[in-house]
């Protein structure tokens, strides 16, 4: 089971979150590194409130609709 960390970038649907995550990948020839951004629409079943910015954690489940891939775990915040 893949899990991944990110930073909400959209929370106005009801049981969806849009999420961003970064990672860094080196130019195969010049050998730079760059930033990647990729958005996932995550499954927020109990409507929890995230203002935009923060961190969570989330991970790959059935697909439950045409773009949702993934499951909220938790808030990075909360024990």
């Amino acid at each position: 089971m893949r899990s991944k960390k990110g930073s909400v970038s959209s929370n106005v649907q009801d049981k969806t979150i849009i999420a961003e995550v970064h990672t860094y990948k080196r130019h195969p020839k010049y050998k730079k590194r760059y930033r990647t951004t990729k958005k996932f629409h995550i499954d927020n079943p109990e409507s929890k409130k995230f203002e935009i910015g923060d961190m969570i954690t989330f991970y790959e489940t059935k697909p439950i609709s045409k773009l949702k891939r993934w499951t909220l775990t938790k808030p990075n915040n909360e024990a």
